[in-house]
C-alpha cells in the first residue's frame, strides 16, 4: 500500500486502519489479551505499544518544531536498541490493564487525528519533518505512528488468535 501524500488521504487511511483494528479488538477477551507469547508479549502489550508510539511521534514533532534535538526513538535509545526499548516499555506498562490499554489507544488515536486535522498538506508533506534527521515528511512519520502501526498490530493479533485458537467473544 503506497504511503499517503495528502492530509485527506492520511485522515482516510488512519480512520480506515483504526476502524479495522478496533473491530478486531472487540473480539479479544481480557484473558486472551493478557496471555504472553513466546517473546513474553501479550496482545495488551501490542495495544499499549501502539498507543505509546503515537505519543512518541507527537513528542518528536513538538521537539523538532521547538528547535530541540529530537531523540529517536527516545532519550537513551538508538534505532538499533528497539528490542531493548520495547522490552523496557512492556515493563513500564506492566500494570496497564486491558481496558486501560484500549482506552489509551483510543485516546492517542484521537490525538493523532486531531494533529492531522489541524495541519495542512504543506505542513504534513511539504518537506522533511523538522528534527527528523531524514527525508521523511511529517505526514509520513504520522502514518508510521498510526495507520502503519495499526496494520501491524492487527496482523499480530490475528496470528496470535489463530495460535491460541481463540474464538471471538
Amino acid at each position: 500500500m503506497p504511503a499517503a501524500t495528502t492530509r485527506t488521504d492520511l485522515l482516510e487511511v488512519a480512520e480506515k486502519e483504526f476502524a479495522k483494528l478496533e473491530k478486531l479488538l472487540t473480539t479479544v477477551s481480557p484473558d486472551i489479551a493478557m496471555q504472553l507469547d513466546e517473546d513474553d508479549t501479550s496482545i495488551k502489550d501490542i495495544v499499549g505499544h501502539r498507543a505509546h508510539w503515537i505519543d512518541l511521534f507527537l513528542g518528536w514533532y513538538s521537539d523538532g518544531q521547538a528547535g530541540h534535538e529530537v531523540a529517536f526513538p527516545a532519550p537513551g535509545y538508538k534505532w538499533n536498541d528497539l528490542k531493548r526499548y520495547n522490552a523496557d516499555l512492556r515493563s513500564a506498562q506492566a500494570d496497564l490493564g486491558w481496558t486501560e490499554a484500549l482506552e489509551l489507544l483510543e485516546d492517542n488515536h484521537a490525538k493523532l487525528m486531531g494533529f492531522i486535522d489541524t495541519h495542512n498538506d504543506d505542513e504534513l508533506y511539504g518537506g522533511p519533518m523538522q528534527g527528523g534527521n531524514n527525508k521523511w515528511t511529517t505526514g509520513r512519520w504520522a502514518e508510521a505512528a498510526g495507520p502503519s502501526h495499526y496494520r501491524s498490530a492487527a496482523k499480530y493479533i490475528r496470528a496470535r488468535l489463530r495460535t491460541l485458537n481463540a474464538s471471538p467473544r
